[in-house]
């Protein structure tokens, strides 16, 4: 399964409180925070949701 390589590129500050959460869930604390993860479609959704706030790269 490929797996997806999420940077947070914006701030957290005057979103939702959903944003947020799915940020944390997502592993994600601040601006220029990096984490890989697995594509599974719970992770593709998390991602559509803040997809204003990162930007994904996929890696082999």
């Amino acid at each position: 399964m490929a797996r997806l390589k999420i940077t947070q590129t914006r701030s957290v500050i005057g979103t939702k409180q959903n944003h947020r959460d799915t940020l944390r869930t997502l592993g994600l604390k601040r601006v220029n925070d990096v984490t890989v993860r697995e594509a599974s479609d719970i992770v593709r959704g998390q991602v559509h949701t803040v997809r204003h706030l990162v930007t994904v790269e996929e890696v082999d």
